[in-house]
């Protein structure tokens, strides 16, 4: 399958400031060393807890944040890829020929013009649509703004496209003229999966789409996300701490805890038999729709730790049952301990 985003070693760090002068004591690691790989016609979702560093991921492979460090790669050949990691290795960050082939081929380096064309390819979708949206402004506009923007096209071609692009999301004519205020979570929602469409792109983030909306509302938002995947062959990155909802609709699934990857899977593989403790804890809290039915939920000790001040080792060994010395003392890596299983713990469940 064909890799369409990669990471390598992403960072996202916040600098914390303290003082009449305003000097850095510290960082809040939101995002911390992450490889990920998502491959091309990918439905593929990222869950965990509130805070985990979710959406700053999400926003940082988009260029909406910059980051502290790492590679981000859109398409790009794998010898491409070894080639820079090889000079990083060898020569450095002041090798010319490293700096060039970042200029040219690093998401994360792009900026200026280079930057701007790259986006018509990324787009996102927000949680709450109320929020996303312009209120001073009508759907023709909302829709058509990013048209304008990369000047894809003007007068009665920009209009033109605009209605399409509200048809495909169930949408018509006579919602063109008229304000975000006017219609339904469920259509705004629509009204903004049309606007992330407008520039034909191969790459959506979808964060938490549906978390706002009823749950017959969610239904039909997810079943239309997912017509819309396979007309216009587009790969999700799926945003959500709703498990059930990620495994009706994801093909791998890859578990943050605390800015880093703890897990990542297969849908069918990870909710069968998931390694890693967390991610048997936030199984064992999905309600099951039959009071007959028990399970035995898992309650974490501890707290959260925070990202400004993360534990040694692996950072969740203060909330493991399973946690040792070696736990405490170094961090795992995140390995391949089943075809497609990858966990980062020294102690995977069987």
């Amino acid at each position: 399958m064909e890799v369409l985003l990669e990471t390598r070693g992403l960072k996202k760090y916040y600098p914390i400031l303290s003082g009449v002068l305003r000097r850095k004591k510290g960082d809040v690691r939101a995002v911390d060393g992450v490889d990920l790989k998502v491959y091309r016609g990918e439905f593929f979702g990222l869950v965990g807890e509130s805070g985990c560093g979710k959406t700053t991921f999400g926003k940082t492979v988009l260029r909406l944040l910059d980051p502290t460090s790492g590679h981000i790669y859109f398409g790009v050949p794998e010898e491409i890829k070894q080639r820079i990691e090889l000079l990083e290795k060898k020569e450095g960050k002041r090798s010319p020929e490293l700096l060039k082939l970042l200029k040219e081929y690093d998401f994360a380096c792009f900026s200026g013009k280079r930057l701007k064309q790259m986006r018509k390819r990324l787009q996102i979708v927000y949680q709450d649509p109320t929020t996303s949206l312009n209120p001073r402004m009508l759907v023709k506009n909302i829709v058509g703004e990013p048209l304008v923007i990369h000047k894809l096209a003007r007068g009665q071609e920009l209009e033109e496209r605009v209605l399409d692009l509200l048809y495909k999301v169930g949408l018509t004519r006579d919602h063109l003229r008229r304000y975000p205020h006017e219609f339904s979570g469920g259509q705004r929602q629509r009204i903004a999966i049309a606007r992330a469409l407008a520039t034909n792109p191969e790459f959506v983030v979808l964060d938490e789409p549906t978390s706002a909306l009823d749950v017959s509302v969610q239904a039909q938002i997810l079943n239309l996300l997912q017509e819309l995947q396979r007309e216009f062959n587009l790969t999700y990155l799926y945003i959500t701490h709703d498990l059930s909802v990620a495994e009706c609709v994801c093909n791998r699934i890859a578990v943050m805890y605390l800015g880093k990857i703890v897990e990542l899977a297969n849908t069918g593989q990870f909710f069968r038999r998931p390694m890693h403790p967390y991610s048997r804890a936030l199984l064992s809290a999905i309600p099951i729709p039959d009071p007959t039915v028990k399970r035995k939920k898992i309650t974490l000790t501890g707290e959260v730790p925070s990202p400004a001040n993360p534990p040694p080792g692996c950072t969740f060994n203060p909330r493991c049952p399973y946690a040792d010395e070696k736990c405490r003392r170094e961090a795992p890596p995140l390995v391949e301990v089943k075809r497609g299983h990858f966990v980062a713990c020294w102690h995977p469940l069987k």
